[in-house]
């Protein structure tokens, strides 16, 4: 039998193994430890995450087992490029689990494409009082009620600059920049400025590939300020004039309907803006289907499921009107390669997730991208770009 028969049942096999690890670890997750992390307050095991990754993390050999374990062998049917910046997968880490830039070294090993670290301010902030979060097990969903907690954009900055490059290789960095939580920056042009300062400390570091600007979180003094055409034009023409290297995305809200959303759009599109994150946390409660009890004295957003139908119409609204000129990042209710590929085949080209890893166990972003790769071989497309947006005309 030739070599190209061995070399093809050897990769046969190999994906075999990799696919029952996958299963294993779900199954692990699921029944045993999700059990056991679900009694404990979401507050303290989101801490405890954060630390334990991070300091795992630091372990060349850990991480070479996690990557082993966990990540997709590299399969350049999922490889993209946009605005100068490749992407080894199409699923990314959404901004608001690694606050602070932590464990980033972890986080490309368990095979996302790219990260968002942050939202990050131009001051440190301790954000809203705790809880922070309160979960919805049958809903799928967590009430986030952080407020922009961070050490600052300075220190984190500071922080992603003394990663070593083996730990990080080709991963791509996105720092979501937002405006201090804080009664001293309510006033319209501090908030500017607040931006403007965290802008301008990214742009001299070449570990930050991307920036997105947070102009729409919920849980802070001041509300969103920058969801109007007039305030959002006069924080991009600040941005501008930073002239920042990297690509610059908007994370835009979920709360809008879509005339006024397309005016913010309007505004975006005149300005050095290459793409929109689809969308923040839903706010509206009296209009979702929460299938658990969630108390009037909870504040907070909810993430997961609750958002997943404003955030498809919102992605394929903004494709059929501007995809020809914005990068649409969809976020949202990701718990499966189907998931992400709906929202895809709807017009974006990268999606981002937090709660279906939280719901679902860490090898989730090895099944998303391995079902992608299926996806693509039914729909007989060569690679990911083509089924982007191919849907957004048919599903109304």
């Amino acid at each position: 039998m030739s070599p190209i028969f061995y070399n093809k049942f050897a990769k046969i096999i190999y994906m075999m193994i990799r696919r029952i690890l996958w299963k294993m670890s779900r199954l692990l997750y699921v029944y045993v430890a999700k059990p056991l992390l679900f009694q404990v307050s979401p507050d303290k095991v989101h801490r405890g995450t954060i630390r334990l990754t991070a300091a795992l993390g630091s372990l060349s050999a850990f991480r070479g087992f996690t990557r082993y374990v966990f990540t997709r062998p590299r399969d350049a049917r999922l490889v993209q490029k946009y605005h100068g910046v490749e992407f080894e997968t199409p699923v990314g880490l959404a901004a608001g689990f690694d606050k602070n830039g932590e464990i980033i070294p972890l986080v490309t090993a368990l095979g996302f494409g790219f990260g968002t670290v942050g939202s990050v301010t131009a001051s440190q902030c301790r954000g809203n009082s705790r809880p922070w979060f309160y979960r919805l097990p049958k809903t799928q969903s967590l009430v986030v009620n952080a407020g922009l907690a961070n050490d600052g954009s300075r220190i984190v900055i500071e922080r992603l600059r003394h990663y070593h490059p083996q730990a990080i290789g080709r991963f791509s960095i996105t720092l979501s920049v937002a405006k201090t939580n804080s009664r001293q920056v309510v006033d319209i042009e501090a908030g500017i400025a607040d931006y403007v300062t965290t802008v301008r400390r990214a742009n001299k570091e070449p570990r930050i590939q991307m920036i997105e600007l947070n102009i729409s979180c919920p849980n802070t003094y001041g509300g969103e300020p920058f969801t109007t055409p007039d305030r959002l034009e006069r924080l991009l023409s600040a941005v501008d004039s930073v002239r920042a290297k990297q690509p610059i995305y908007i994370k835009m809200p979920s709360n809008l309907p879509w005339n006024a959303f397309k005016k913010l759009l309007e505004v975006i599109v005149t300005h050095h803006v290459v793409g929109v994150t689809i969308s923040n946390l839903a706010k509206d409660r009296s209009i979702l289907d929460l299938k658990d009890p969630l108390p009037d004295a909870i504040a907070g957003n909810l993430s997961g499921k609750p958002t997943v139908i404003s955030s498809n119409k919102l992605i394929r609204q903004t494709y059929l009107t501007y995809g020809d000129r914005l990068t649409i990042i969809g976020v949202g209710g990701i718990f499966s390669a189907d998931d992400a590929y709906t929202k895809i085949r709807l017009g974006a080209s990268l999606v981002e997730l937090i709660t279906g890893m939280i719901f679902c166990g860490p090898q989730l972003i090895a099944e998303i991208n391995d079902g992608l790769v299926r996806l693509l071989e039914r729909d007989g497309y060569a690679d990911i770009g083509q089924a982007v947006g191919v849907d957004a005309d048919t599903c109304r």
